[in-house]
């Protein structure tokens, strides 16, 4: 079995009973057209469809099932782009536990609104990401609260490994999987999942070319911080999860980057040829098979998560205006 000592399916599959009946069983969606373009079976994992628009709700649940009720007393806090902050505030909504998400003055309008609605406080007051994250360490030790990592808590990489397990029950010879990557939580939960499951499987982390944190951390050797520019907000992590970087060299996780026009691309494909009204973060894998960057051999089964669908009106109006 598949395993490094931070994370092994066993964690994922206690994961999947914690968070049993809490979150949608989302579809794969075989995609005939995709098929045809790519030379391989392609099926899409739906994400978008899972509760508050994302994958997220899956990590969340898993760590605030774990919290003592102290900790459940003193409140949550975490830092978010916008999904894992409206999945904080929707799961700890249902637990009946307070929620405090630090957010930035840039981030998504419409994902604060969608935090503060379901039931958040939202802390916007950073005027950039790493304001941001220095505003949550002072937070963090003023308030006692407990944090729940966007992604590099092995808890949350656990519950986020559950799409893995779903992807190989419907799809049992995929046998290269594709995951978008912010952070680094969703893949290297999946990669935990994919290659406990079937070692010979190919996980392969996508990544816009402005947005490559995972990438360069793996290269280094240790989690590197850069400063992300892509128009996929949802990708744009200042850095991958020391954790998750670990994992994902652990387990030989691939890496692929992806151009903004060829997630433009993805997004537009998408949207006509799947009816998929995905954010600009969901198709960056469908943007990797599109564009030819990730190599596929004879008999290759492709599965390719698309991660959410929490985008704003008037950014896929613009999108798909583009010809």
């Amino acid at each position: 079995m598949a395993m490094t000592s931070l994370l092994a399916l066993d964690d994922v599959q206690a994961a999947r009973e914690r968070i049993a009946g809490r979150v949608h069983r989302t579809p794969m969606l075989r995609s005939a057209s995709t098929s045809k373009r790519v030379g391989a079976p392609v099926h899409f994992k739906a994400e978008l469809f899972q509760r508050t628009g994302s994958f997220k709700p899956r990590g969340v649940l898993n760590k605030l099932a774990t919290l003592s009720d102290e900790e459940k007393a003193r409140g949550v806090i975490s830092i978010s782009a916008g999904n894992h902050a409206q999945a904080l505030a929707y799961a700890s909504s249902v637990e009946g536990i307070d929620a405090l998400v630090v957010m930035w003055q840039t981030a998504s309008p419409m994902k604060i609104a969608a935090a503060r609605a379901y039931g958040a406080t939202v802390d916007d007051s950073p005027p950039d990401i790493p304001a941001a994250f220095e505003h949550l360490d002072r937070l963090v030790e003023e308030t006692g609260r407990t944090l729940v990592h966007p992604y590099d808590d092995p808890l949350v990489m656990a519950g986020q490994g559950t799409v893995g397990v779903e992807i190989l029950e419907d799809v049992p010879d995929a046998n290269v999987v594709l995951v978008q990557v912010g952070g680094g939580g969703l893949v290297s939960g999946i990669a935990t999942a994919v290659k406990g499951l079937r070692p010979d499987a190919r996980v392969i982390a996508i990544e816009p070319e402005l947005s490559n944190a995972l990438q360069a951390s793996m290269a280094a050797g240790e989690a590197v911080t850069i400063e992300p520019r892509s128009l996929a907000d949802g990708l744009n992590g200042p850095y991958a999860g020391p954790n998750c970087v670990r994992v994902c060299r652990d387990l030989g996780v691939e890496n692929v980057l992806v151009t903004e026009e060829a997630i433009k691309d993805a997004f537009r494909w998408l949207y006509g040829r799947l009816k998929l009204a995905c954010e600009p973060a969901g198709a960056a894998t469908a943007a990797a098979l599109l564009s030819g960057r990730v190599e596929l051999a004879e008999g290759d089964v492709v599965a390719a998560v698309v991660s959410g669908g929490n985008v704003a009106p008037q950014t896929a109006a613009a999108i798909l205006a583009e010809r």
